[in-house]
């Protein structure tokens, strides 16, 4: 028994983490994959206050040592139900274990959709990004291609459209989906290129495996086309992961936990943090903050109980 069980090792999880052992409780973080989650995706982040520059990787091994030098617990494997046993929680993986503790932080995270298509897992990073915020700046003065056309896609457009020689857009539908502000505001921009009716169905690779560009094929005709470029930011979509805890803790209609800033969901001592939470913003400040305000919540709950 701990007090704490936080299901999720990315950056709010390893925050309310942090914050919980400072707070004298006992913590034990439960992660499926690898401890950092999205952020370790970023080969430079350089928007995280006080850092002028640091890898993504870099901040999820240095918050992952300052946990453990805190008195944290880990363990590697795939939170799949939580049991309301009223005072307490029982967690169980997939593995087969069972963990109890006083309060659940719930910081699964999301995935983003991804095409499907052979050897992109090794290009995330080395020329498939999801964040102009993050990554806009490795390509500066070069051609980028968004996959998309919702709003996310658009945004990401107009931010590159600002930095980057060209920005093309490729959406799978034979129209942009998102607002018409947005699409007029890039239609606007002598930069900015629409192909509609596009789905990428390859990557083109150098000799040495590097990304150059992409393999057009048309949703309607088949025919087959290249469009060379420097980088591909993906805004296809987030999946968030929080399917199995829909009787705890309420969903919104794209699944995401439908709780507010204060991350407290309608079961008595499960709370939620980071991206797989409702929310406008999706950024490593936010993941973090969520990963505080949840932890604070979670003390308060268990010194009140």
């Amino acid at each position: 028994m701990v007090d704490i069980i936080v299901a999720g090792g990315g950056p709010a999880g390893m925050t309310a983490a942090l914050y919980a052992l400072r707070n004298g409780k006992s913590v034990l973080v439960i992660e499926k994959d690898g401890f950092g989650g999205q952020i370790t995706h970023s080969p430079k982040v350089e928007n995280y206050p006080g850092t002028l520059q640091m890898s993504g990787n870099e901040f999820a091994e240095k918050l992952l040592d300052q946990i453990l030098a805190q008195g944290a617990g880990i363990e590697l494997e795939t939170v799949s139900q939580i049991e309301d046993l009223g005072e307490t929680k029982r967690v169980w993986t997939l593995e087969g274990s069972r963990y109890e503790a006083k309060a659940v932080i719930l910081s699964v995270g999301v995935r983003h959709r991804m095409p499907g298509l052979e050897g992109e897992e090794e290009l995330i990073g080395e020329g498939i990004s999801f964040c102009a915020v993050c990554d806009g700046d490795f390509y500066s003065d070069q051609a980028v291609c968004v996959a998309g056309g919702g709003n996310s896609a658009l945004q990401e457009a107009v931010l590159l459209a600002e930095k980057c020689s060209e920005v093309t857009i490729v959406q799978d539908l034979p129209f942009l989906t998102g607002e018409k502000k947005l699409q007029e505001v890039l239609q606007s921009k002598p930069n900015v290129h629409i192909l509609t009716g596009q789905r990428i169905c390859g990557y083109l690779r150098g000799e040495g495996g590097e990304f150059e560009g992409l393999k057009l094929c048309g949703s309607e005709d088949g025919s087959v086309r290249t469009l060379p470029c420097s980088g591909l930011f993906l805004a296809i979509g987030l999946i968030p992961e929080n399917e199995p805890f829909k009787e705890l803790a309420e969903l919104d209609s794209s699944g995401y936990f439908d709780s507010d800033e204060g991350c407290q969901t309608r079961t008595q001592g499960i709370f939620v943090a980071g991206d797989c939470r409702r929310k406008q913003v999706r950024q490593l400040t936010t993941a973090c903050a969520d990963g505080a305000v949840a932890a604070l919540a979670a003390c308060r709950y268990i010194n009140n109980a």
